[in-house]
């Protein structure tokens, strides 16, 4: 009972603190934090740390990862996987470096600087992938490289997990063999994950596909398969989750399911960001808050600086590498959990926390804004970076997809008009609910993509507010209502209707041309038979007209 009330309080505080953040025209992320702050120790203390929280907290962070994953398709990466890789490598080595340096600089011994150095170099992945999501910046080159960072950060998590279990610091043998079995297993793991994409996955989900319920349940313990992996080998439940999410995101059906975990993962994501401000201790905020500040100002700042130089070395343009360097200034909440790992084993006095809570927790409420307010900040630096243009700039298009055609409703007509559309627009993109129309069916002019439009992420998978001539062909009223308010007076809207009344209604609102079939039917019928009885030779060459047109429309079919 204490639990549900605690449960109750956080939500409720955590409402209210959101509110009033979204009227302040602040990111929700800081309301959560600081629901925690003032809930917990530091100030109210009403919320007690509790299992049942911290497993909440966890199953958060796992169902973060387990929707990167899902973004995470080869496909769109494959041109930024060897920069990101590059990048990642040498951003953790050069911030490591950096972090020791201010850590010993401030006045640490040489163990806890070891340690500090270790624990401070990881990038924030839940705010940063939290805004980047809600700012539609994933899909972005600076949001993939920013997300492919964080992923190879999460790895050299769980190796400094690895070198903190191992025996003793002092033994360098122990060390490597510690490391080595982590990395062995993780390669297991992945090459498990994307075997599976290819041949497990695609006969387990065309069985459940067609009903939601089962769809949507398979998918949830198929991530809850690799978390309980990755626990039973003593891993990072957060790398379970984000391979069992990455062997999903191959497949076509991914975009709908994204869209349907969200939900799941915003309430999740509430508990995780307050049960950070839970874990701040008040009596050890005060101790190294000199420390602190001085150290957050150094590493925000020379983190950038090492991100811009990082991604500037690799040919982006100006604006991808400002982006994608301002998004990753922050100390994690990582820092933490690592921190809290090194007292346990005795490698760091427990009053070091504090150091780690006061950096993390005012560097994630700084880049929050830094983030939200990105393009905006780009905007003002804009004159002042263009002198460091790259004379041979990189020109990476992750999407293809503008000025292109949708077609919702993939059926015979839509593909009778297949050839007409491929004339005039360089993408056609079906959206269909029916898994046999969109399996399999992907060619060079033609995207098939299973959901439903009304669903954000589909849009976000096809590009809607880019096209040029979207077309519903499915009885889904809702989905006329969607296109009408949705798009400009620029693009072309082919609807369909059940009724003459709602057809001339779509009219009015915009539509170009509306498609109803009975009325059709019976207009066409009508003038044929005036034609058979008026001019019988005349009759039989729209007869042989529209037989040709049959069989055209039969092999198509």
């Amino acid at each position: 009972m204490i639990i549900a009330v605690d449960f109750a309080i956080i939500i409720i505080s955590a409402t209210i603190l959101s509110l009033a953040a979204r009227k302040t025209g602040q990111p929700a992320i800081v309301a959560y934090l600081f629901t925690g702050i003032i809930l917990g120790p530091v100030f109210l203390n009403v919320i007690l740390k509790s299992s049942l929280i911290e497993l909440f907290s966890e199953l958060g962070l796992a169902f973060l990862l387990f929707l990167i994953g899902f973004e995470m398709s080869f496909e769109k990466i494959k041109d930024l996987l060897r920069s990101v890789v590059h990048i990642s490598i040498y951003q953790t080595i050069l911030q490591t470096a950096l972090a020791f340096g201010i850590a010993y600089a401030v006045g640490f011994t040489l163990v806890e600087t070891f340690i500090i150095a270790l624990c401070t170099v990881f990038g924030a992945t839940p705010i940063i992938v939290k805004i980047l999501a809600d700012k539609k910046q994933t899909t972005t080159v600076a949001g993939r490289i920013n997300i492919g960072v964080l992923i190879i950060q999460d790895i050299y998590l769980v190796i400094i997990l690895a070198i903190f279990n191992a025996e003793s610091l002092d033994s360098p043998s122990e060390i490597i063999l510690s490391v080595a079995w982590v990395l062995l297993l993780l390669t297991l793991l992945g090459t498990f994950a994307l075997a599976a994409s290819r041949y497990v996955l695609p006969l387990l989900l065309d069985i459940t596909i067609r009903h939601s319920h089962a769809f949507f349940v398979q998918a949830i313990a198929w991530g809850f398969l690799f978390i309980s992996f990755t626990e039973y080998l003593e891993l990072s439940v957060e790398i379970g989750a984000f391979l069992a999410g990455l062997s999903l995101g191959q497949l076509q059906y991914s975009a709908e399911l994204r869209g349907r975990i969200r939900p799941i993962t915003n309430f999740f994501m509430i508990i995780f960001f307050t049960s950070i401000g839970l874990r701040v201790e008040a009596e050890f905020l005060i101790l190294y808050w000199k420390e602190a500040f001085i150290s957050s100002i150094g590493l925000m700042i020379g983190n950038f600086l090492i991100m811009f130089y990082l991604i500037h070395r690799e040919k982006f343009d100006i604006k991808t590498t400002f982006i994608g360097s301002i998004n990753m200034t922050q100390v994690s909440e990582f820092s933490l959990v690592v921190g809290t790992l090194a007292v346990t084993r005795g490698f760091i006095n427990e009053e070091i926390l504090g150091y780690f809570s006061v950096m993390a927790i005012g560097t994630m409420s700084i880049s929050t804004y830094l983030i939200y307010y990105n393009n905006e900040i780009y905007d003002v630096f804009e004159s002042f970076l263009m002198r460091f243009r790259n004379e041979n700039e990189r020109d990476i298009q992750l999407s293809e997809l503008k000025d292109h055609a949708i077609v919702i409703g993939n059926n015979a007509l839509s593909q009778y008009l297949l050839p007409l559309l491929i004339k005039h627009y360089n993408k056609i993109v079906f959206v269909d609910k029916d898994p046999e129309r969109v399996n399999g069916t992907e060619s060079n002019h033609a995207i098939y993509v299973f959901g439903n439009i009304n669903q954000e992420e589909i849009r976000d998978e096809t590009a809607f507010g880019e096209a040029a001539f979207v077309m519903n062909l499915t009885k889904d009223s809702s989905v006329n209502d969607f296109i009408l308010t949705q798009t400009g007076p620029h693009v072309i809207k082919i609807l369909r209707s059940e009724s003459a009344k709602k057809a001339i209604e779509y009219y009015d609102k915009g539509a170009h041309y509306v498609i109803v079939y009975d009325i059709l039917t019976q207009v066409k019928i009508v003038q044929y038979l005036a034609v058979y009885f008026e001019n019988r030779s005349k009759f039989m060459e729209i007869v042989s007209s529209d037989l040709d047109e049959i069989k055209k429309e039969a092999s198509y079919v």
